[in-house]
């Protein structure tokens, strides 16, 4: 490991802070010592460090304390935990509270810089991650909170690795892009990245899709297909919701894994595939196993490492970079000039549920930029967001459209002709206040009513 560390140990044993300082400082890095929680939050707080590395058990107030002041105070250093007096609840309170990794005493020399390194690549994908607030790119994962935190340390661990990972999560979630960091981050990153949704292949084509046919071997075959393995060989294939593929594909799946040979469609002769394998699901396998839809060995074939991604609405510390994420990306795409979402406008995408997660968020940013003007405004979001339409249609009012429905540029006109007829409405129909609040000139709102064809003798003031 070329890069030079700097680590704080924290520990009431001077043996231990000895051992541990001496075995860092062999491996050319730096090491602080402190032997009590108090002098090391002070620490932290007035020095950079790599790595925290601290006892659990120390009187007075003890390394879980400890780990909660540091994540108040704000220190972004990764925290790993160690005692000799380690169980499982012990464990899961560290992680929960933030904590990169627990180790148990005695540590060894290999152990400890192991976790040193996957601590100094965590670090080195946070500021990465720092930067995605002014680049535009289509296949990044975009997080600032403790919840993905945890998730990129568990991707950071397994992408060097030749590992079967399982992701989770709901639809939406980001899972192929998980997949697709999970093979940058491998050693097959310079190989083929190739992906198949399992719940989109009709059941009849799918082995074709996956091993490929040879010419004449069915009807419709009208030349050779190189399937989907074949065509992630020495690189990686993602299948996409795993939990839809027929019975039938499911044991010829098993085979392939086991074997890493696949036939084509009309040919007897197997063909050897270097392949990692990574799977994804909404649904609950474990669930169908139990029933029969899914074979218990495939699901142990697939299932060496899981990955469980949170939906949006538990990790909404996420969003506001995420908003400006995918603004820069719909701005770069139209040539538009940028403009900002006011603290009001996200607070509000804040408190929504997302149902759709990160891919209905997506949408609604761009259909935010669509409809306003010089800035997104928390009024814009209100009339946008879908919760908020499926309450407006009461009597005596004017009902929102349906947003999700008809080609772009229906769904854009209907949005913004309610957006006007609210505001009339809410202004009881003072059209200088009404254009005023929209940002527009009088003369412009009498123009842009004639051209949604808003009459406004029949606006009802609210």
């Amino acid at each position: 490991m070329s890069m030079k560390a700097n680590i704080l140990i924290v520990d009431d044993e001077a043996n231990t802070l000895a051992s541990l300082s001496r075995a860092f400082r062999l491996a050319g890095h730096e090491a602080t010592v402190c032997d009590n929680a108090a002098r090391a939050l002070e620490l932290a707080r007035t020095q950079t460090f790599d790595m925290i590395l601290s006892d659990v058990v120390m009187p007075r107030r003890d390394g879980l304390a400890l780990l909660a002041d540091l994540k108040a105070a704000g220190v972004t250093a990764p925290v790993v935990m160690m005692s000799g007096q380690a169980h499982i609840d012990m464990a899961v309170r560290a992680t929960r509270l933030g904590a990169l990794d627990f180790l148990e005493k005695p540590l060894s020399t290999e152990k400890l810089l192991v976790t040193l390194e996957n601590a100094l690549k965590l670090t080195r994908l946070e500021s990465e991650n720092r930067e995605l607030r002014t680049r535009v790119g289509k296949h990044e994962l975009v997080w600032t909170g403790d919840t993905m935190r945890r998730i990129m340390a568990q991707i950071e661990r397994v992408a060097a690795s030749e590992s079967r990972v399982c992701i989770y999560g709901e639809t939406g979630t980001g899972k192929e892009l998980v997949a697709r960091t999970l093979h940058e981050k491998s050693h097959r990153s310079a190989g083929p990245f190739v992906t198949l949704n399992c719940a989109a292949v009709p059941a009849e084509l799918i082995e074709s899709e996956l091993f490929g046919h040879e010419k004449g071997s069915f009807t419709g075959a009208a030349q050779r297909h190189i399937g989907k393995f074949e065509q992630a060989h020495r690189g990686t294939l993602f299948l996409d919701e795993i939990g839809d593929m027929p019975a039938t594909m499911q044991a010829k799946m098993l085979r392939v894994l086991e074997e890493s040979v696949v036939e084509r469609i009309g040919s007897d002769k197997p063909v050897h595939v270097d392949v990692r394998v990574i799977v994804a699901t909404h649904r609950n396998l474990d669930q169908q196993v139990q029933t029969g839809a899914f074979r218990r060995d495939l699901y142990h074939r697939v299932i060496v490492f899981p990955i469980e991604l949170p939906p949006l609405r538990s990790r909404s510390e996420d969003i506001p970079l995420l908003v400006e994420h995918f603004a820069q990306q719909v701005f770069a795409q139209n040539g538009w000039k940028p403009i900002p979402f006011t603290t009001d406008a996200i607070a509000a995408l804040q408190k929504y549920t997302w149902p759709g997660n990160i891919r209905e968020l997506r949408n609604m940013v761009e259909r935010l930029l669509l409809l306003s003007g010089t800035e997104v405004d928390a009024e814009t979001v209100r009339l946008a967001l879908p919760s908020i339409n499926a309450h407006s249609a009461a009597p005596g009012n004017i009902n929102m459209p349906a947003l999700d429905q008809g080609p772009l540029a229906e769904r854009v006109a209907s949005f913004e002709k309610a957006t006007v007829l609210a505001e009339i409405r809410r202004q009881h129909r003072n059209i200088t206040k009404a254009a005023a609040a929209l940002g527009l000139e009088r003369s412009h709102l009498y123009k842009k009513c004639q051209q949604l064809g808003i009459d406004l003798r029949d606006v009802p003031a609210e």
